[in-house]
Order: structure tokens, then sequence, then C-alpha cells
């Protein structure tokens, strides 16, 4: 196919002063896209504030021949996704593509977590992808033109133990990005969802070094450089990326049992059917609710 190019085209990626957002905004850059790069630069659990990776990836950037201008503000407030989205108005007149990205940590078992580290996990994660796709929508459906990016996670999809705040914005953010295709649709806009795997300075407080290495933030750019190409041709879509891998991600339903609700819906022929109930062969993915609800439906119509 031919070679992939965002000339004319302006990107935001959130949490890009490292790790996959780096990753992102440098590919972008290098096939033509201007690029605001935002990070609020503080630690992995989201304390404190640094100006400095985000300047540093836009000075690499210009040192490559490319354009690009930082963002200092934190996603996680409604003030601060606007400035981002600003930021890419008010230097190149418009936006055409945004890449969810920044993300913290606070891991902890259930059992221990405090409050805040549930809600400041949700606010960056959830929040911040909500904020800044809810700021990005009105220039993108004026462009009639529009790549969106959630970034969700195997803790979200699969579960992972001590990870219940995380888990829950990451499966959260996937349900977000389907619903923005639906909203999105008939403007142009296509919204689709990352699970990386990659070796970050999140990761690293997981994978040991050398899978670290191994697990390299460049080796999932290309998946999400097709999503945010004129040539995508998907939305609604979950994608696992890492390591050189990539595969598509499916919410499957099963064909499932209908019972006569007047005369066998009991909780013992629930329980005798649960093989049935759990086959998953031969199943459905559905494009949205409405599908799914029609295929309940339709018994009664």
């Amino acid at each position: 196919m031919a070679e992939i190019s965002f000339d004319g085209r302006v990107a935001v990626v959130t949490g890009a002063g490292g790790g996959l957002g780096r990753a992102y905004a440098l590919m972008l850059a290098s096939r033509g896209a201007k690029v605001v790069v935002n990070d609020l630069g503080g630690s992995f659990d989201g304390t404190g504030s640094d100006a400095t990776p985000a300047q540093q990836v836009v000075d690499e950037i210009k040192s490559n021949g490319g354009e690009a201008v930082a963002n200092y503000d934190s996603v996680s407030d409604w003030e601060g996704a606007q400035n981002i989205i600003k930021t890419a108005i008010d230097s190149y007149g418009k936006l055409d593509i945004l890449i969810n990205n920044a993300g913290i940590l606070r891991d902890k078992s259930m059992m221990k977590m405090e409050e805040e580290d549930y809600k400041k996990v949700m606010a960056v994660h959830m929040d911040g992808t909500y904020f800044c796709t809810k700021a990005a929508l009105p220039h993108l459906r004026e462009n009639n033109y529009g790549r969106v990016i959630g970034t969700s996670s195997g803790a979200g999809v699969y579960g992972n133990f001590g990870q219940t705040n995380y888990g829950a914005a990451k499966m959260g953010i996937a349900g977000l990005m389907r619903s923005v295709k639906q909203e999105g649709a008939k403007y142009n806009i296509l919204a689709n969802t990352i699970v990386p795997v990659a070796g970050t300075r999140l990761t690293a407080t997981v994978f040991p070094p050398d899978i670290v290495e191994k697990l390299k933030p460049e080796y999932v750019a290309p998946i999400v450089g097709w999503l945010c190409s004129d040539q995508c041709n998907v939305s609604g879509e979950i994608f696992s990326a890492g390591g050189g891998y990539f595969s598509r991600i499916a919410i499957m339903e099963g064909p499932g049992v209908f019972f006569d609700v007047e005369a066998d819906l009991t909780l013992e022929n629930v329980v005798d059917n649960l093989d049935d109930i759990m086959n998953v062969e031969g199943g459905n993915e559905f494009d949205s609710v409405t599908a799914q609800s029609t295929k309940v439906l339709t018994r009664f119509a």
C-alpha cells in the first residue's frame, strides 16, 4: 500500500512526555503531522508537575525537522482538557487526531486501597479521556473528520490483582470509545481503543527489566498510526498490541438460551442449562446496544 502520511493533520497526544505517548508523537510528527505534546510531568502516581518531559519531546521533534508545541495541563479536570485542545487550535488552527494516553498508577488491593487512590486514578484515566474527547469533538465535527484513540489495558479487559481502580477506569474507556463511535459516525469521526503491552515507567513497576526492554513503546505505535490515518476504516474496535504482536479483541455474546417466561423460567432450569448459557461458540458481536437488545426483543414481536 502507499506510504501513510499525516501531512496537513494536527494531533494532540496526552501523556506524551515519555513512553507510549512519546512514541506516538514522534511517529506522527515524522510523517508530517503537527503535534501538541501534552504532559503534566508528574510522577507515576500522579503527584507533582514538571514541564521538562513534554518540552524535551517537542525539542526532539523539532530537531528531526517536525512541528510540535508543548502543553502542560492536566487531563483530569475540564479546564485543563479544554486548554489542551485550545493549544492545538491556537497553534495550528484545527484538530484532526486525539490520542488519549495520559495515565498514572496507584496499585493496591481493594481491601487496602484508599478512596483517594481510586478517585485519582479514575480522574486521570476515565475523566481525562472523557474531558479531552468532549473538548475535541466540536472541532472534529467542524472538520467532518476525526480520529480518536482511547487507551485501555489488559487489567481492564481481563482483570488484574491490585488494580481495581485502574482496571475499572480502563474498561470504562473502552465503553466510552464504543459510544463515541455511535455519536461520531455521521461526522466521519472514528473512535477506537488500544490495549498496549509496553515497557514504560508504569509497567517497569511490574515487569522485570529484561521484559521492559523487549516491549518497547515503538512496537505498539504502528497500529495506532493506522487507527489515526485516513486509511483507517474501522470504528468502535479494541486492539491488543505489544512486542510486535497485534490482535483485535472482540466482545462476544453466545447464542444463549430462551426460556418460556410463563412456563419454565425457574432458578433450577437456569442452573440445568448453564452449559448452554456459558457457551459462546456460534455467538455474535454487536455494534450497538440496540442491535443486542433486538436479539431479545424479537421473540416478543
